[in-house]
């Protein structure tokens, strides 16, 4: 069942199933929610808590948002990795959880990492699935803004369409051919806020010193047909101060842990044993 919270203004949603380990899942950008569902069925002595990013799904976008941090959109709306983090940590003081274990894919990643930054106490551990630490390279940021004229000029049908043909892996497209059709459904964004997460994602903090402050055990699980984020980059989590436990899913994408949830959920359990 949906349920709902408020923080800072807006109203966001999120499910909550099953009992046990409290366990944060956070999505990747444009999904929503409904993107760990077949993870954390897979998943048993979990409570697992699965919030809408602001913006996405049932989740509000909010009044107010600041304008002028991209200087290459300097009239974009900026929905900042920050305020993420700050809407997770309101709902754990809702849901009266003091601490758990944190799972992020993408931008859910770095929202992860902000929340380390902010509030370690209340981190059990860490995962994170297809997300790394740095920050977005130039490259990167000429394509947001690329990417915020598009979603001006053509709305968000076009981008999402593109997205969803190139975050898929190959192998999986040719699998099982709805899964495109699955997950296109769930990009349900609207155009101002694929504007401010496009803006959020291309000014997002490096990262990168965050890791190496990490005492918590860190999992991460990279994708081999990942066109976003290289298992290379993910590479960087080995310099936890435990390191971390790594695992590549070879001829899986962006969107890996949709893709191949049995194979995820697998790793989770086990790396969850530890912290259990």
């Amino acid at each position: 069942m949906v349920k709902s919270y408020e923080s800072d203004g807006a109203r966001l949603s999120f499910c909550e199933s099953g009992s046990g380990i409290p366990v944060v899942f956070l999505h990747p950008t444009p999904l929503d929610h409904d993107y760990w569902r077949p993870v954390a069925g897979n998943l048993a002595g979990i409570r697992a808590i699965t919030p809408d990013l602001r913006g996405h799904g049932a989740s509000e976008l909010g009044r107010g948002l600041p304008v002028g941090g991209f200087e290459r959109v300097p009239d974009a709306p900026v929905l900042a990795i920050a305020r993420l983090g700050a809407d997770v940590l309101a709902l754990l003081d809702h849901l009266r959880v003091r601490q758990a274990v944190f799972v992020g894919c993408s931008i859910g990643g770095y929202v992860v990492l902000d929340l380390w930054r902010r509030a370690a106490a209340r981190i059990a551990g860490l995962a994170f699935v297809c997300s790394k630490p740095q920050p977005d390279a130039e490259a990167n940021r000429d394509q947001r803004a690329a990417n915020i004229a598009a979603l001006r000029q053509s709305g968000t049908g076009p981008l999402f369409d593109g997205m969803a043909t190139s975050l898929i892996g190959a192998s999986e497209r040719a699998r099982r051919p709805e899964i495109l059709a699955e997950l296109r459904a769930r990009m349900t964004l609207t155009q101002e806020s694929a504007i401010a997460v496009q803006a959020g994602l291309a000014v997002r903090p490096d990262s990168v010193p965050t890791v190496a402050t990490i005492e918590v055990p860190v999992l991460a699980i990279a994708a081999g047909d990942d066109s976003a984020v290289k298992p290379v980059e993910m590479e960087a989590f080995r310099t936890a101060q435990n390191g971390c436990e790594f695992h590549l899913l070879p001829d899986a994408g962006h969107f890996a842990a949709y893709e191949q949830p049995e194979k995820v959920a697998a790793l989770l359990a086990e790396w969850l044993k530890q912290i259990e």
